[in-house]
C-alpha cells in the first residue's frame, strides 16, 4: 500500500492511500515549527521539537534525525 496523499489538519498529519482511504493520523506537536515536513510513497516525516521523526506508511517509526 502506498501513501499517495499526506494532510496537515491543525496538530495532526493524516495519511491516504492510492484509493482515498485513511492509513493513519498522528499528533505533530503543538511547538510553533512542529509539523509535517514532507512526505513520498513510502515515508512521510514530521517535525518535532528538535527533532524529525520519519514514519512508514502504517505510521511506525522509522528513523529519527536531528533537525538544523
Amino acid at each position: 500500500m502506498a501513501i499517495a496523499n499526506v494532510v496537515q489538519r491543525g496538530s495532526y498529519v493524516f495519511v491516504y492511500d492510492e484509493h482515498g482511504r485513511q492509513i493513519c493520523s498522528l499528533s505533530t506537536g503543538s511547538r510553533p515549527g512542529d509539523g509535517l515536513t514532507g512526505y513520498t510513497s513510502s515515508t512521510f516525516n514530521i517535525k518535532r521539537g528538535a527533532f524529525i521523526f520519519t514514519y512508514d506508511e502504517k505510521g511506525r517509526q522509522i528513523a529519527t534525525t536531528p533537525a538544523r
